[in-house]
């Protein structure tokens, strides 16, 4: 598959520069038409941490700036946005994780293409993932993610270290006192799943199992059939503290189908 972005332009880590200006104003009323969408969903179905997160942004009027966002970042946890022309290899991204940066595409998908696009957008990255990033605990497990993303790869193991990222932080579920909200940002992007994912009776909603995660396959054309549940982002910190090296070597020792 080509990748959409204009990767003609990104540096030797695969950032560039946003180029906010050039965004039209259909661009902006897109992103605004996308953003007002989820916001109506997020106090049934997001957890408390990302529902108070996304008042940090600011970011309902129009695509944000940012270097604006950065900076708030920068003072709550430390954290950063990188301007990206959309998906960058592993090593690249991995190594803007661990140093505290998150990659965020620059383009914006097409009006077509407001309930599903292949491939993340600055909508799905920044309201998906961004919010979160004022949440230290999460930030911190992100950051974790990044440099256990650079051993994966010398391990030749990153396809188990996906499927967590995956399950977590793309899809992800958390106990609340409310009962199981979403966390994870392919389901807070989603004008669809975000609603199956909580209260759908289809899908099961297991209990945060590494092994289990790490030998399951992900579905990447329709709604998943299995969501994992943390009971918090401490959680979800301290089941993904130990050493994976001895869980690879088990996991290489076997093919498994989806769950």
């Amino acid at each position: 598959m080509s990748l959409r972005g204009d990767y003609s332009r990104a540096g030797s880590d695969f950032s560039v520069e946003q180029d906010w200006e050039k965004y039209t104003p259909e661009e902006h009323a897109l992103y605004r038409r996308l953003f007002e969408r989820q916001s109506k969903l997020v106090p049934r179905y997001a957890c408390p941490e990302w529902i108070s997160a996304i008042s940090h942004l600011d970011a309902a009027r129009e695509i944000p700036v940012f270097e604006m966002i950065s900076k708030k970042l920068r003072k709550a946890t430390g954290w950063e946005i990188v301007a990206v022309p959309g998906l960058i290899p592993d090593d690249a991204f991995f190594t803007h994780l661990a140093n505290r940066r998150f990659p965020v595409t620059v383009w914006l998908r097409k009006p077509e293409e407001l309930d599903y696009i292949v491939e993340p957008d600055v909508f799905h990255d920044f309201f998906g993932h961004v919010p979160l990033l004022f949440e230290r605990v999460y930030a911190d497990h992100l950051y974790e993610y990044g440099k256990g993303g650079l051993k994966a790869m010398r391990l030749d193991a990153v396809k188990f270290l996906a499927r967590l990222y995956w399950f977590t932080i793309e899809f992800g579920l958390v106990k609340t006192g409310k009962g199981v909200r979403a966390y994870g940002a392919g389901l807070m992007s989603s004008g669809g799943e975000l609603a199956y994912s909580v209260e759908d009776p289809r899908p099961k909603r297991l209990p945060f199992d590494l092994e289990r995660i790490m030998r399951t396959e992900y579905l990447i054309d329709r709604y998943q059939d299995s969501y994992f549940v943390i009971d918090s982002f401490e959680h979800l910190m301290r089941e993904t503290a130990p050493d994976f090296t001895p869980l690879y070597a088990r996991l290489k020792m076997g093919t498994y189908p989806i769950l």
